[in-house]
């Protein structure tokens, strides 16, 4: 109903109420469906949702415009967003009964500007939870948000259309998903990569690569304070800590005892007492140095070092950490000094 070429007045309650019973009709066909809830007056709360935001705002041909997508966003009209690989699908209510359909594409990182970004990272991001939080020098916050090379899209990198019958380059409807996609990156910042089409990893691999070889320096100079010399861990271990291709140490015909040859099945032990003497076997592209590693990063830590931390510093994979854990604290290296932290015996 119009009146006097004007659309009837719909206040924010009716337009909340209208979009909260079309979400509740289309979750009944479609329950995957992903709508945008704002917490709070803020539109986003994390740093990589308010940049998001701030990114579209600081652009001359999107500031005069975007602005008609907040009330939008606020009331939930967005009722389904989904972020792929540089694209993002979205039904947003509006006046009519029928949701309309937006489509926004996301550009690539161009593959220069994002071997950039990684190179000056390095020695700057310690962990993906770091990045992910955005708790990351103000060095990086200014190279991320710079214009062109930074990581953020610009208006060139971003197309969209949209069903509703509005006129507008950039309607309501669209605007009201673009700041959705700051609300969501608020629940996972790492869609923020998925929709740039690139790995959150990349940044932190160099960094990550020279903390492994920092802490191996750092082992050689403290291994004879914390380990026995190579020959005695051969032995302590089963492995050939001198070898490229670190495997389970055998024994000469020699070195077995007369009993043992003549029993070819070795007596069967308890699964539990089995599993915690069970010699270690290195993983692919692994070595022995991972226990010197590791010894190396808790050595600097008097009150304990816990598992994640241990995992993220030092590059190795998890079951390998948890593994020599195990075998370090049975060899009285380390103790246990609270749920999931170690730390070494002195």
């Amino acid at each position: 109903m119009r009146y006097y070429g004007f659309p009837k007045y719909v206040s924010v309650a009716e337009k909340k109420a209208m979009a909260e019973k079309k979400l509740t009709q289309l979750k009944k066909k479609n329950p995957g469906m992903k709508p945008v809830i704002v917490q709070g007056s803020a539109l986003a709360r994390t740093w990589w949702g308010k940049e998001w935001n701030k990114n579209l705002e600081r652009y001359a041909d999107y500031s005069n415009r975007i602005d008609r997508g907040r009330s939008y966003v606020r009331h939930g009209a967005v009722l389904d967003l989904q972020i792929t690989a540089g694209s993002v699908n979205a039904l947003v209510q509006g006046s009519r009964s029928k949701p309309y359909d937006v489509h926004i594409r996301i550009a690539s990182i161009a593959k220069k500007n994002w071997a950039g970004l990684i190179a000056d990272c390095k020695g700057k991001l310690e962990s993906l939870q770091t990045l992910i939080a955005g708790k990351f020098p103000k060095e990086l916050t200014e190279l991320f948000t710079r214009k062109g090379s930074g990581l953020f899209p610009s208006p060139k990198d971003i197309t969209f259309d949209c069903s509703c019958p509005d006129w507008a380059s950039m309607c309501k409807h669209v605007a009201a998903v673009l700041y959705g996609i700051g609300t969501r990156l608020d629940e996972d910042p790492n869609l923020f990569f998925v929709l740039r089409n690139v790995d959150s990893r990349d940044l932190l691999s160099t960094a990550l690569a020279e903390s492994r070889t920092d802490l191996l320096s750092r082992a050689e100079k403290t291994s004879s304070r914390i380990l026995e010399p190579a020959a005695d861990l051969s032995a302590m271990f089963g492995i050939d800590l001198g070898g490229a291709n670190d495997v389970p140490l055998k024994k000469t015909p020699e070195q077995v005892p007369a009993k043992e040859k003549k029993n070819k099945r070795p007596k069967k032990q308890p699964p539990a007492k089995q599993a915690a003497i069970q010699p270690l076997s290195p993983n692919p592209g692994q070595t022995p140095d991972d226990m010197k590693i590791i010894l190396a990063l808790m050595a600097r830590k008097k009150k304990g070092v816990p598992v994640a931390e241990i995992i993220t510093k030092s590059g190795i994979d998890a079951p390998r950490v948890r593994n020599l854990l195990v075998r370090l604290k049975k060899l009285e290296k380390i103790e246990s000094v609270d749920r999931g932290v170690y730390r070494v015996l002195r």
